[in-house]
């Protein structure tokens, strides 16, 4: 029996060449080619086939984050500190340092209280006895004796104090066993002057009503002397 050998055509065999070539290009080609954004159809990529951080943020359409919801609260570590801006407020902290007395401080906290302190600028303060602190000083527990409004400021300016204010005064005689002297007691407020040695120096009343008279007229007083170191 005769086995019979199968030729092709020579036509078949381009055919089969090309067809092999055109493949092996596009494969070729494939490989090769990038792809570019522009490739890209809009809207075609969710978000979750983005590589993280691989969008600059310059290069988001602008208020596409303002409704986005942080899941967890945010700490220290999240914020970068040098994006932000000075807290409100926050310039007069800057000059506490600074600061020569308490009434330059808008916030100090219990400013009134400052007699509580037992230290300033880290030394022990008190007051001599005979005086009891109120308002950041050393007052006179006991009014002396009646004298005009000069002598009694020598006097006090003698025991390195002065006369004090009327509505510091008035504001003492409410403490707990404090009582002012039953005719008045001079403070160191003028509120008129007529001439030379004549003027009206405010003196303050049990009641902590605040009247004035001639300095040269006698009352009372007690000197206030700072706190003692």
């Amino acid at each position: 029996m005769r086995q019979r050998t199968w030729r092709h055509s020579p036509a078949l065999v381009i055919s089969a060449i090309a067809l092999f070539v055109a493949l092996g290009g596009t494969v070729y080609a494939a490989k090769k080619a990038q792809i570019s954004g522009k490739a890209i159809r809009t809207k075609s990529l969710p978000g979750n086939r983005l590589k993280p951080h691989s969008v600059a943020a310059n290069r988001l359409k602008r208020g596409v984050l303002s409704s986005a919801r942080i899941s967890t609260p945010l700490t220290g570590a999240d914020i970068n500190e040098l994006t932000l801006g000075q807290v409100p407020n926050a310039a007069h902290a800057e000059t506490a340092d600074t600061a020569k007395s308490a009434i330059d401080a808008q916030t100090a906290l219990n400013a009134v209280n400052a007699i509580d302190a037992q230290t300033v600028n880290g030394h022990s303060v008190g007051c001599l006895p005979g005086t009891q602190p109120f308002a950041g000083a050393c007052w006179e527990s006991s009014a002396s004796s009646k004298a005009p409004a000069p002598l009694a400021a020598s006097k006090c300016a003698a025991r390195g104090g002065t006369l004090p204010e009327a509505l510091q005064l008035a504001a003492f005689a409410e403490q707990p066993g404090v009582n002012l002297d039953a005719g008045d007691e001079w403070s160191s407020d003028i509120p008129v002057i007529s001439g030379e040695d004549a003027y009206a120096v405010i003196t303050v009343a049990a009641s902590s009503v605040v009247f004035r008279d001639l300095s040269t007229n006698p009352h009372a007083y007690r000197c206030v002397i700072p706190l003692i170191t």
